[in-house]
């Protein structure tokens, strides 16, 4: 009865065993399976790690930017009322359109003044060349009694030695002689002189000339007083009416300049050896968040204000202690917006989103006047 008794308890005792030891082969496995994991885990985070820390050097990658234009000052070139003014603020406006008008009258009269000088100096110029005219014959008519003379006295010489005239008579010719050369002289003086009184240099005419330019000048100010938009832009800031006094040379109107936009991207330097003209770009807008803008990058700064090290009063302005922790210098990067869309129009001060491509882009045909 015993060893029945016993037969039972080996075999549960070896089930046992057999059962805890494929517990333990089981819980072997598991961490063996878990350390394979978490092995390539940490794999793949080292090359995903590697991957975005190459992606992000390669292709650089900014918020700090802002959307471009170029502001014209546009300023009258005379001063006057402003008399006309056909624009409202913010209005877009295209090259050749009339901007504002400036009293011309006053220009006006300038112009018809200067066309009676003008008319005036032809008269000047026709009397002149008849006062050179009336010298020249002067001029001739004392030559030939010069003339005259000096053949008289050759004449009367030889009669002189034998005597068939007297000495007073040979004195008396060489009187008139030397008067009449004297006379040719004086002749020959005054038409030099009427000749430089009329101006004339080469095929131009120094008078006339300048009654021309005179006319010209005034004709430039009467149209100066329609001032046209140089290129087609946006009117911005219109603070000004009619009646107003424009002074010449001093901004009346500012336009954007709508021909280029461009984005101020401000990198970190340590990105600055990845990124070179002639690179492409995406630019992402606030505004149009689901909009892709394609650019090139035009530039990189190459200098930025430190305020130490700046010189005041001819000294070097040295801060006197050194921050441990070095902060990147941030450098303006220019990128030249390529595809404008009329149904997102670019506003200058616009936030933008800027990641370099890192590559040249092909050429785009070049914008036509129209556009």
């Amino acid at each position: 009865m015993a060893t029945s008794s016993d037969g039972p308890s080996t075999k549960n005792l070896e089930r046992g065993n057999l059962e805890r030891g494929n517990l333990a082969r089981k819980d072997l496995a598991r961490w063996s399976i878990a350390r394979i994991l978490f092995a390539a885990v940490i794999l793949a985070d080292l090359v995903l790690g590697v991957f975005v820390l190459r992606l992000y050097y390669l292709h650089p990658r900014t918020d700090d930017a802002y959307v471009r234009a170029n502001i014209v000052a546009v300023a009258p070139e005379v001063s006057g009322t402003i008399v006309e003014l056909p624009l409202r603020d913010n209005q877009h406006v295209k090259a050749g359109d009339l901007l504002f008008v400036i009293d011309p009258r006053p220009y006006q009269a300038e112009l018809e003044l200067a066309e009676a000088r003008r008319a005036l100096t032809d008269l000047q110029v026709e009397a002149l060349d008849h006062a050179i005219g009336a010298a020249k014959a002067n001029q001739k008519r004392a030559e030939a009694d010069a003339d005259y003379q000096r053949q008289y006295l050759s004449r009367l010489l030889p009669l002189e030695k034998q005597e068939f005239v007297t000495a007073n008579q040979v004195a008396d010719v060489r009187a008139r002689l030397a008067i009449a050369r004297a006379a040719t002289e004086q002749t020959r003086n005054e038409v030099g002189q009427a000749e430089k009184q009329l101006g004339q240099i080469g095929d131009v005419n120094a008078r006339r000339a300048g009654a021309e330019a005179q006319v010209y000048k005034a004709k430039l100010n009467v149209g100066y007083c329609r001032v046209r938009a140089p290129f087609d832009g946006y009117v911005t800031n219109l603070n000004i009416a009619v009646g107003q006094y424009a002074n010449q040379g001093r901004e009346v109107i500012s336009l954007v300049d709508n021909r280029t936009w461009y984005v101020i991207a401000n990198f970190r330097e340590t990105f600055l050896s990845h990124i070179a003209p002639g690179m492409s770009a995406r630019v992402y807008l606030l505004g149009y968040p689901n909009r892709r803008f394609r650019g090139v990058v035009e530039g990189v700064g190459w200098a930025l204000y430190q305020t130490n090290g700046a010189t005041v009063a001819g000294l070097a302005n040295v801060a006197p202690t050194l921050n441990w922790v070095r902060l990147a210098q941030r450098f303006p990067v220019r990128i030249t917006l390529r595809d404008e869309d009329p149904k997102f129009p670019f506003r200058m001060g616009a936030t933008a989103v800027v990641t370099i491509d890192g590559v040249t882009p092909s050429p785009l045909p070049a914008r036509s006047q129209a556009q």
